[in-house]
């Protein structure tokens, strides 16, 4: 979001840019991580065209790199077999990967608490769907951290400011919910209002309402 603020003019600045753009919507985090390759691959290679190197041939240079690096990766890599514990073994994998992706985050200190329950936000949605939309996170002021919880369900942020909000239940259990499209609060006057009456009899009854 703060990438889509910026107003970068410099092209290799904005190339940088574009690139952790493209990372963030194809896999949702790395964003830094691409940067600073980006960044090391543009330092090297400004080495070799001040000497007089074609661009293509460093074009050619850094493409056999990426094909030599994502062999590399393939052989490092470690699949869900690996680890073993049929549905175990992929729950472990996947707290696995959400703890990577906390690493780079201000919660990172916190990740073995926060690993978990995004792994039960995403396994809570619909398989065939998995429509991240459907994942919320409301922000509430004051506590911990790990005053954090996963609400299985629908979370509305709301503030008890009513009279006798006090005695109120602040936990139902099995509550009966009647969704309404019209508001239940009542709504003052505008300033100024004037009300005009024929009959002095409806004054009373004017009252009354208000």
């Amino acid at each position: 979001e703060i990438l889509k603020l910026l107003d970068i003019v410099h092209p290799a600045a904005k190339a940088l840019v574009d690139i952790a753009r493209s990372q963030d919507a194809e896999v949702g985090d790395g964003t830094t991580s691409v940067t600073l390759i980006a960044c090391e691959i543009l330092k090297q290679s400004k080495t070799f065209l001040e000497d007089g190197v074609h661009p293509q041939i460093v074009m050619s240079g850094i493409q056999e790199a990426a094909r030599m690096a994502v062999e590399r990766v393939k052989e490092l890599q470690r699949g869900v077999d690996d680890i073993g514990e049929g549905d175990k073994g992929i729950r472990l994998l996947l707290e696995r990967v959400a703890g990577t992706a906390l690493n780079s985050k201000l919660i990172c200190g916190y990740k073995s608490f926060f690993a978990p329950m995004c792994v039960d936000a995403i396994e809570s949605l619909d398989p065939n769907d998995l429509n991240m939309k459907m994942v919320g996170i409301k922000k509430v002021t004051g506590g911990s951290v790990t005053d954090s919880m996963l609400v299985d369900g629908v979370a509305f942020k709301k503030t008890f400011s009513y009279a006798g909000f006090e005695q109120q239940a602040k936990r139902i259990e099995n509550p009966k919910v009647l969704l309404l499209n019209v508001e239940l609060e009542l709504k003052s006057e505008k300033e100024n209002a004037e009300v005009r009456i024929d009959d002095p009899a409806l004054y009373q009854s004017i009252v009354d309402a208000e």
